[in-house]
């Protein structure tokens, strides 16, 4: 099992491999630790903050990653949902990475945070994985 986290390439740097982690992170961490997380693209342009992680609760799977951006101050700020196994985490800078331009996103299907989409609607789920190439987290 160990090594499913670390071929994935979804965690970069850290130092020790996952089953020889001394303790919490980077590998098993709790979501909290990761709310206001920068986000990153690989330019290292600036994409966000992580707002919230989000659970399919009846699975047992992290679902999304809300990102906000946009705003100023948390003033206007555009959510995101993005499929989690979209995200890189950068473990030594404490962000993540991914893999989208900035103007992509800005273009992205997004929401505001009074307003939140039904993220259990598997046709809202299913455009949302499409418009970053990614494959839907249930299948």
């Amino acid at each position: 099992m160990a090594s499913q986290y670390q071929d994935t390439g979804r965690v970069v740097g850290g130092g020790q491999p996952y089953h020889d982690n001394p303790g919490p992170g980077p590998y098993v961490m709790s979501a909290d630790t990761l709310q206001g997380d920068k986000v990153v693209n690989p330019q290292g342009e600036n994409l966000g903050d992580i707002e919230a992680i989000m659970l399919d609760v009846p699975n047992g799977r992290i679902a999304y990653a809300v990102l906000s951006f946009g705003g100023l101050m948390g003033l206007g700020d555009k959510f995101f949902a993005i499929p989690w196994e979209t995200l890189t985490l950068d473990a030594d800078q404490k962000r993540f990475v991914l893999d989208v331009d900035k103007d992509r996103l800005k273009e992205a299907p997004g929401f505001d945070k009074d307003h939140w989409p039904a993220m259990g609607d598997l046709q809202w789920a299913t455009q949302v994985h499409s418009y970053y190439n990614s494959r839907p987290y249930w299948e």
